[in-house]
């Protein structure tokens, strides 16, 4: 039995970090219902490209829950929705602080008809201080935070990352520990409780050894230039002969040594710690002067962490990957199916089945709620 079976979970949440939190619920055995509005629902729903007359992204995220259609605002909507809420053991929202009490469905509403319910609301900001109630998307949560100005591009300006790591870093991920710690503690204490999710707070604990070197050291990292943010030859993206680039991470002494030794870097420049710009220099003239081929076949079978990077098409092909079956369930869509997205979940607490579509909307609402 998965350790989330016989778990009911209403999804009033939106697009990204709400979604992906209650599809980790659902795939360690929990039943999802997601409460969408009727017409439109969820917005990820007429986002490009499509996947059998669906969109692919709220299909990836949405696969196997239930879908109930229902206007919030529409005098009753509670009385109708009193029968799953009086059935949930957990509610996951993610409007701005305060939109679900004025719909008379914050925490104090839905405690009073189900003592045990498990409240998270997710947002960018919490549900209190001076920017609580402020409009913002992952750039805005990681510029607030800092951690958007530790990396810099070769002009000095911040990068924009390619992963939205406040949504899920912040959000989804941090949702799915305090539900199942809260989850835990209901066990032994009978009583549910409400769940502050910040997806910016929740960003401090990536930043961990930038904040310990400003703090304790007063070394506050500058943009670029710290270990792991472009100050070190140890930890370069490097551009091969053809265009293409090496991932190169030789940290420690043990990896670095036969790093230099196999790229030839002239015994002069392998002391890095006297001049760092100069090795580095080096070590990417050297990359320069052959293909990614070249440098994959001399790295290969080499315990010194480096690789070619790869796009995501050929990642999806990695022999690595398949045969650990990372994408071996699949999401269904009319004639056609994809892999389905990969989660963080170790599969002994897996319900999912190999195969799963997404819920069309409303599809489940005479199942759910009350007629009108």
């Amino acid at each position: 039995m998965a350790p989330l079976t016989g778990i009911r979970v209403l999804d009033f949440s939106t697009l990204l970090p709400g979604p992906l939190a209650t599809l980790m619920l659902f795939a360690a055995g929990a039943e999802v219902v997601k409460i969408e509005r009727p017409g439109g629902g969820d917005e990820m729903r007429s986002y490009d490209p499509k996947l059998g007359g669906e969109s692919v992204n709220f299909a990836l995220l949405n696969r196997g829950k239930r879908s109930v259609a229902i206007d919030l605002k529409a005098p009753g909507a509670v009385d109708r929705l009193r029968p799953l809420i009086e059935s949930a053991d957990v509610v996951v929202e993610q409007f701005r602080p305060g939109v679900m009490d004025r719909l008379g469905l914050g925490y104090d509403a839905l405690r009073r008809i189900n003592p045990k319910i498990i409240y998270c609301a997710i947002t960018g900001y919490g549900q209190s201080g001076p920017r609580a109630n402020e409009a913002g998307h992952d750039l805005n949560f990681i510029a607030l935070t800092g951690m958007l100005g530790l990396a810099a591009g070769a002009d000095g300006a911040p990068v924009l990352p390619a992963a939205l790591v406040a949504d899920i870093g912040g959000g989804s991920l941090p949702a799915v520990v305090n539900i199942l710690l809260a989850l835990r503690q209901r066990d032994a204490t009978g009583a549910g409780c409400r769940i502050d999710v910040s997806m910016c707070d929740n960003l401090f604990a990536w930043q961990y050894w930038s904040i310990g070197n400003g703090t304790a050291a007063g070394e506050w990292p500058k943009a670029g230039a710290e270990l792991v943010t472009g100050g070190s030859p140890r930890y370069q993206i490097y551009r091969t002969a053809d265009g293409r680039f090496v991932a190169a991470a030789p940290l420690e002494d043990r990896f670095w040594i036969v790093f230099c030794e196999l790229i030839g870097l002239p015994e002069a420049l392998r002391d890095d710690a006297r001049d760092p710009a100069a090795t580095q220099a080096a070590v990417a003239d050297i990359i320069a002067r052959n293909p990614a081929d070249h440098w994959r076949r001399k790295f290969e079978g080499r315990d010194i962490c480096c690789n070619i990077v790869q796009d995501v098409r050929a990642a999806l092909s990695e022999p690595h990957f398949r045969e650990r079956g990372v994408f071996g369930r699949s999401l269904a869509a009319g004639d056609k199916r994809i892999p389905a997205l990969p989660l963080p979940l170790d599969s002994q607490f897996r319900a999912d089945a190999e195969t799963e579509k997404c819920p069309p909307l409303g599809a489940d609402t005479g199942k759910y709620i009350k007629e009108r």
